[in-house]
């Protein structure tokens, strides 16, 4: 519900800040007050094309605010898609500059115009200059009278969700079998491939991280055998001339041995040398290389190269080979049964269809049944709204199979007898749609929507009773939403749960368009005006005290 609008600086207003409230809210004034100037507005902050000449003369800059107190499931989406926080209310903020340039807000988060427009379309319906109303596009008239059957029929919902889940296995299946169809549709080249990567991968028979374990094998063993070679150096180090260290240096001591003198002056020597010899004996030993496999390190080389190209070849890691074997072995049995793999699926589409078709009939069968029904509904409302020659009607048309069923909807009508339906929004304009308008949504006010409208120029050509007949309406409307009427009509004036008054002054060659709540003695006169003239009559008042008693 639209709870504020505060204008700054639009045409003839400088500054006004209104307060609307739930039900009706009228708005009257004299012809030239600047009604329309109101309109300009809250259409510029719902996301109306800008217009330069909107700002008043002199001003750097106009602004337009719109504060709602709630918003429905579809705005709050597109809230939460733009990052914009919802704490309960939602505030819209416009500014407009003498370039025609603007900039727009939504609680303080700035957004584009397109996204205003789709935020301000889903909160507020206008029926005058700047028609949004989502009933004249077509793309809505399904949805529409799918909301209103489901208000007449409580199974109705039941019919839509069965349709909806038995499109989806249907469409699925669908999916299913095209895809079956296009691969067996490749399999007489891709056969013998599969058959070859299958033999090959089921040859090789990775298990997942035996690319690493062979690698570090292959690293170890090739250390080994390069360790070995440092050493067989070391030992032909030790053996210069062929004879081994330890033998040259036990020969010294032997020698040193056979000195005379007592006692020998180089016996601490030749223990020394004694020592040594057995040192380099036992590291001699210890130095011999050790045995290595070769022929396992090519096997082990021989496999992980095999590995790796086999990865190379099916663009994956060595650990989803399995995978891959696995993969590939399926769509060779799914070649190689195909026959009976493509029965299957057909038969599966069949019967899904079988079932859609059921459910979109039932659906088809309760639509025609709502149609009807919606048809004398709105009929019903027009006579009393001088459109007793319009004509209504729910045109629906077969069209491709989808989650909505196999319905295609219009709204059609005809303004005069002999003309032939056309799609409501090529078919009637001004006042005249505004109250074929009014009449579709008094009939339609449970189906949700909009929770705010305003209408312009719905009291264009009409009086006494007709006129009594949209107030009517329109306080019917209200008191399931918010209506935001601009009236030159007494007896619609008269339904108000609230009512402002436009008036307009000039002063040191300044006009400025001034909007206030009008109450009690106030509002008779305002209306006893509408009746009267400028001269109000002691009859006129009376009057304006019946009106006010509806």
């Amino acid at each position: 519900m639209l709870t504020r609008l505060y204008i700054s600086n639009i045409v003839l207003i400088e500054k006004l800040n209104l307060e609307f409230g739930a039900g009706l809210n009228i708005l009257t004034g004299e012809t030239g007050a600047g009604k329309s100037i109101l309109l300009d507005a809250l259409a510029l902050a719902l996301g109306a094309r800008s217009d330069a000449g909107l700002v008043r003369h002199g001003c750097d800059s106009a602004t337009v605010i719109a504060e709602f107190d709630d918003v429905d499931p579809t705005t709050r989406s597109v809230l939460d898609e733009n990052g914009i926080e919802f704490d309960g209310s939602l505030i819209l903020r416009r500014t407009l500059s003498p370039d025609g340039k603007s900039r727009a807000w939504a609680n303080d988060t700035p957004i584009s115009v397109k996204t205003l427009k789709l935020i301000g379309d889903n909160l507020v319906e206008i029926h005058g200059q700047f028609a949004n109303h989502a009933l004249l596009n077509p793309a809505t008239h399904r949805e529409s009278l799918d909301a209103f059957a489901a208000i007449n029929n409580p199974k109705y919902n039941e019919l839509l969700a069965t349709v909806r889940t038995n499109y989806n296995v249907y469409h699925t299946a669908v999916e299913h079998l095209r895809e079956l169809e296009q691969m067996l549709e490749k399999s007489a080249t891709e056969r013998e491939f599969l058959e070859h990567n299958v033999r090959e991968l089921e040859s090789l028979n990775v298990r997942p991280g035996e690319e690493d374990e062979l690698a570090t094998k292959r690293t170890a063993m090739m250390n080994a055998e390069k360790d070995a070679a440092i050493l067989s150096d070391a030992v032909a180090a030790l053996n210069p001339r062929g004879e081994s260290l330890d033998a040259q240096i036990f020969s010294v001591a032997h020698i040193l041995q056979r000195i005379k003198t007592e006692p020998n002056p180089y016996a601490e020597q030749i223990d020394a040398l004694y020592n040594a010899a057995q040192i380099v004996s036992d590291v001699a030993e210890k130095l011999a290389p050790a045995d290595i496999d070769v022929d396992n390190l090519d096997a082990i080389e021989e496999r992980l190269f095999a590995i790796r190209a086999a990865a190379r070849k099916h663009r994956v890691s060595a650990d989803e080979l399995p995978a891959k074997l696995e993969q590939m072995s399926a769509q060779l049995n799914t070649i190689e049964n195909s026959d009976a793999e493509l029965k299957k699926t057909r038969a599966m589409v069949d019967s899904a269809r079988a079932a859609f078709n059921t459910a979109a009939n039932a659906l088809t069968t309760a639509r025609d049944r709502a149609a009807t029904n919606l048809r004398d509904r709105i009929l019903a409302e027009l006579p009393d709204l001088k459109l007793g020659s319009v004509d209504f009607m729910v045109e629906r048309t077969p069209t491709a199979p989808s989650a909505n069923g196999v319905d295609d909807v219009v709204f059609m009508i005809k303004t005069n007898p002999g003309m032939p339906f056309a799609p409501l929004h090529r078919a009637a304009s001004g006042g005249e749609l505004s109250r074929l308008m009014l009449a579709l949504r008094v009939v339609l006010a449970q189906t949700g929507g909009a929770h705010t409208f305003v209408f312009d120029e719905i009291d264009t050509g009409i009086s006494g009773a007709t006129a009594s007949a949209v107030g009517q309406r329109l306080n019917r409307l209200a008191q399931s939403s918010q209506a935001l009427v601009i009236t030159h009509s007494a007896q619609v004036a008269g339904f108000a749960d609230k009512h402002f008054k436009i008036s307009k002054s000039s002063e040191n060659n300044t006009t400025t368009t001034s909007v206030a709540e009008i109450n009690g003695d106030d509002r008779v006169n305002e209306i006893a005006r509408i009746i009267s003239g400028a001269e109000i009559t002691p009859e006129s008042l009376a009057t304006a005290r019946t009106l006010m008693k509806h």
